[in-house]
């Protein structure tokens, strides 16, 4: 027996470019589509082999050749609408098929035919000669070659097709194929089918009336606008039949018998491996042990291996040794095993996302990969087997729950502490939240298990979706099938573990990364915890008050509106609100939206209200009904009955700076500068007996700036505790610090800002209503007084050009995938993220810092001050009138000690009722 193994390798250079994201060396070469191709083509190899057993293997990898085909000749239009090939696909080539060849996998590329062609020739010869076929291949084409010694795999898809799976997936068998692709049509190729002809009716034609020729030949009988369509398109279907059909003749080609596969040239395979990045398939070249995938994930290359899917797995093997713990044997000697272990995986299945109402359902263990056991506790579904009881086994295992001693890993550990929490249990022992970890080491990917384990592992697992489905028809965990929920309970666990020792060890290589990890993350999920739990009150009777005025408010705004606009029309329709602004009033467009028609964004709102009223009117307009919709109206339907406070929910692995985001209610976002922003925060309000304190690192990004830069104009400055906007405006208009008037003050504001910011001398013109030549001006002025800025911007921009990321002062590594991109738009994006990035970072470390140190030192001096906010520079406690006296003294310094930099940290401190009165 042998086999044959033809893959389409045109069909996959297209895919494996698209499908993974923009990946790169480090000399900035465009690595994803060789790195996606040699992926399918290693996985295929390991599958073909497994599959053929002691059979001879022949194999060849297929490739479209340069130039015209003889199809061109037949129709010129013939894949006429393709685009040319992406400049960096096109300059991937090369080193594709030099890596496929080092791989020792015969390559073919035929003048004047496709690989279709080829590949279709081929699998005929080697039927004749009784050699069983395997065509990889995404084009469905190639289904007419089916036969039941011929068989289509799409690593890209996991799909199989056999004779059977032909007629299942398009409805005909593999011989009528061609038939019903030319009545379809080939948009990839760009051979027309017949109007209005989709799969259904091409089925329905070919089933009725037995092929082409028969459809054909009844092409009167059909009625409708279909009918007559086929009847229009008489003349050109045996073309298109001729343009569909793989030519299986193409003369010489090499015999199939002498596909044989070569042995790999190691060390040329090492040469390009080490060129291109690719380190863990360095260290199998070299024969290097490869243990350490994860300073891989570091590099970016074994990060996103996983992500082509041509390497995932989702057979289910992993689950072959998971258990269900339905008995006290059962639980007592898995209970035995976890006390035992240096480190568990942990996670449990609850009723609810929401982390104060969730209550658990069951909870799984991990001890090693594969090695996972769910113990169900509260399933209620009509076939639920009969499960220990909740409140005894919770009490059972809250020792070791409890018991820092017990190293335990957990995705997104903050959740789970809440559910347990619930049941009166203090989660400890946390020593590992792979959800952060994946966050320290690539910030700018997804962080959820499912995108981990398909990154990571190469597995995909079961959805929860899979289990409870979704929308109106979804059932609670609860009522899942036991055996359905231990597989996907105990796989959560398994993939964790895993997933952790994956990721750990780049953690544990990089001296900046092990610090953000340990002495920022891991510290701050304990203090965020704290503070979702502590809450903050707020006074419900002043928000119904604000919110009333507010629609009051709004209802003046939406009759002056229609005033100015001569007529009523629905403010909140854009619709209306364009034919009214462009159309009636004839105002400039000043863009469109991707529909054509021309936008009313706030940009477009702005812009014009610079020079008429209305817009101006509505953007007050929009602003109060976003307070009252999102602030005034919500926030007292937010209060926890138990409780009687608001919790906000803190994500940790958002932001790709390392800022903190909060939502439901998003409590960073509520304006400040404007009197109604204002009085939200007066809503939120001490209890009796206490005082709201607000500490705020004083213009901590000018400060990070100067420490980065190094610049002495700005270290001096800070140095001498000196008004650093006032000494920007004298440095630019050559005056003393006491002739500065506020106009200038402020807009020496806006340069320091707006250049963190990476502001172009365009926006800087927007931002201060002035001429661009005269922005400018100041733009040149500033970088001459501060050279040492500019200086630093421009190394920092070939830094990151460099390396693809940039770093904070701790060490915290920001991405930057758009930084060699070859759009100039995404490209000076990513320059300017590279310029505001290490700040940006730096001060949510700082905070971090911060807000660790502080939580750290309430706990440790037993008062009774809580921590309940961090918004963004700014730390929010509740403290009792007594201690406020200390806390105004020890506060300042002990934020202004996390970290030594060239200039003071300075924190300004206030007290008052409410969040508002702080500040």
């Amino acid at each position: 027996m042998a086999s044959l193994l033809l893959v389409d390798g045109s069909s996959y250079l297209y895919r494996a470019f698209h499908a993974l994201p923009d990946l790169r060396n480090a000399a900035g070469e465009p690595t994803g589509a060789l790195y996606g191709v040699l992926s399918m083509l290693r996985r295929l190899e390991a599958d073909h082999k497994a599959m053929a057993g002691d059979a001879t293997v022949y194999r060849a990898c297929v490739f479209d050749a340069k130039g015209k085909t003889f199809r061109d000749d037949w129709y010129p239009d013939y894949k006429g609408h393709r685009p040319p090939m992406p400049e960096d696909l096109a300059a991937q080539i090369p080193a594709i098929h030099a890596a496929i060849a080092a791989a020792g996998w015969p390559i073919l590329t035929i003048d004047g035919v496709e690989a279709d062609d080829v590949i279709g020739t081929l699998a005929r010869q080697a039927e004749a000669a009784d050699i069983d076929v395997v065509v990889s291949t995404g084009d469905k084409d190639l289904a007419q070659l089916v036969s039941p010694r011929v068989t289509l795999v799409n690593t890209m898809s996991n799909e199989t097709l056999d004779v059977a799976g032909v007629e299942a997936k398009f409805g005909v068998p593999p011989g009528l194929i061609v038939d019903y692709l030319t009545l379809i049509g080939d948009t990839v190729d760009n051979v027309p089918g017949v109007a209005k002809v989709g799969p259904k009716t091409a089925v329905k034609w070919l089933t009725q009336y037995g092929n082409l020729d028969g459809v054909i030949a009844h092409a009167g009988e059909i009625g409708g606008v279909v009918g007559q369509n086929l009847r229009d398109h008489l003349d050109f279907l045996p073309l298109g039949r001729r343009l569909v059909t793989v030519k299986c003749d193409v003369a010489d080609l090499p015999a199939v018998t002498s596909l044989v596969p070569r042995t790999p040239d190691l060390a040329a395979l090492a040469g390009m491996y080490a060129h291109y990045g690719f380190k863990t398939w360095l260290k199998e070249a070299t024969g290097e042990a490869a243990g350490e995938a994860g300073s891989d994930a570091r590099a970016g290359a074994s990060a996103v291996a996983a992500s082509d899917p041509a390497a995932l797995v989702a057979d289910g093997r992993h689950r072959d040794g998971y258990e269900t713990i339905l008995d006290q044997a059962g639980f007592e000697r898995w209970l035995a095993r976890i006390e035992a272990a240096s480190l568990v995986a942990l996670d449990t299945e609850t009723t609810s996302l929401d982390p104060f109402e969730a209550r658990i359902v069951g909870m799984s263990f991990a001890l090693a990969a594969g090695e996972a056991a769910y113990l169900p506790l509260a399933h209620c579904g009509p076939d639920a087997p009969v499960q220990l009881d909740r409140e005894s086994a919770l009490a059972r295992l809250k020792p070791w729950l409890e018991s820092a001693a017990h190293a335990k890993v957990l995705q997104n550990a903050k959740y789970d502490q809440h559910v347990f929490a619930n049941h009166g249990i203090a989660l400890a022992g946390v020593a590992h939240d792979t959800m952060l970890e994946s966050y320290v080491v690539e910030a700018d990917k997804g962080h959820d298990l499912e995108q981990l384990a398909k990154r990571h592992l190469g597995l995909v697992g079961l959805s929860y979706t899979d289990l409870c489905g979704k929308g109106a028809k979804q059932i609670g965990f609860d009522q899942v099938a036991v055996d359905q929920a231990s597989a996907y309970a105990a796989e959560d666990t398994d993939f964790t573990l895993r997933v952790h020792e994956r990721l750990y060890p780049a953690i544990a290589a990089d001296a900046g990364l092990t610090r953000i990890y340990h002495d920022i993350e891991l510290p701050s999920r304990e203090v965020l915890f704290a503070m979702e739990r502590t809450g903050i009150l707020i006074n419900s009777a002043r928000l119904d008050a604000q919110s009333h005025a507010l629609g009051k408010r709004l209802l003046e705004l939406e009759q002056e509106a229609q005033v100015l606009a001569g007529q009523p029309f629905n403010l909140n329709s854009p619709k209306q609100l364009a034919e009214i602004l462009f159309t009636k009033l004839e105002l400039p467009v000043k863009k469109k939206t991707p529909g054509g028609t021309p936008s009313t964004d706030e940009e477009v709102l702005s812009e014009l209200a610079l020079d008429y009223p209305l817009p101006k009117l509505l953007l007050e307009y929009r602003s109060l009904a976003k307070l009252k919709g999102t602030y005034t109206d919500k926030l007292p339907k937010m209060v926890n009955p138990v409780t009687g406070r608001i919790h906000t929910h803190f994500s940790q692995a958002t932001a790709v700076t390392g800022r903190l985001s909060s939502s439901d209610p998003n409590l960073q976002n509520i304006p400040v500068r404007t009197p109604e922003g204002r009085r939200i925060r007066e809503a939120f309000v001490a209890p009796a007996g206490h005082v709201l304190v607000s500490a705020d690192y004083s213009q901590i990004e000018l400060r990070i700036m100067a420490h980065l830069s190094e610049d002495a104009g700005l270290l001096a400055a800070f140095a001498a505790g000196e008004d650093v906007h006032r000494a920007t405006a004298a440095e630019i208009f050559g005056i003393t610090p006491l002739e500065v008037t506020s106009e200038q003050r402020r807009y020496a504001k806006t340069i320091n800002f707006g250049l963190i910011y990476g502001m172009s001398a365009h926006g800087l013109a927007r931002s201060l209503d002035i001429e661009r030549s005269a922005a400018q001006t100041f733009i040149d002025r500033y970088f001459a007084r501060y050279p040492g800025v500019a200086r630093y911007m421009e190394e920092t921009r070939a830094r990151a050009r460099e390396q693809g990321y940039v770093e904070t002062v701790f060490g915290r590594r920001l991405q930057l995938p758009e930084i060699r991109a070859s759009q100039a738009g995404r490209r000076q994006g990513a320059e300017r993220a590279a310029i505001n990035a290490p700040m940006q970072g730096t001060a949510a470390d700082l905070i971090k810092l911060a807000m660790v140190a502080v939580h750290r030192w309430l706990a440790t001096e037993g008062v009774k001050s809580r921590l309940l906010l961090q918004v963004h520079d700014e730390l929010v406690l509740e403290v009792p009138d007594a201690e406020l006296p200390r806390i105004r003294a020890e506060l300042p310094g002990l934020m202004a000690r996390v970290a030594d930099l060239r200039v003071p940290l300075v924190v300004e401190v206030g007290a008052g009722a409410s969040w508002e009165e702080a500040h």
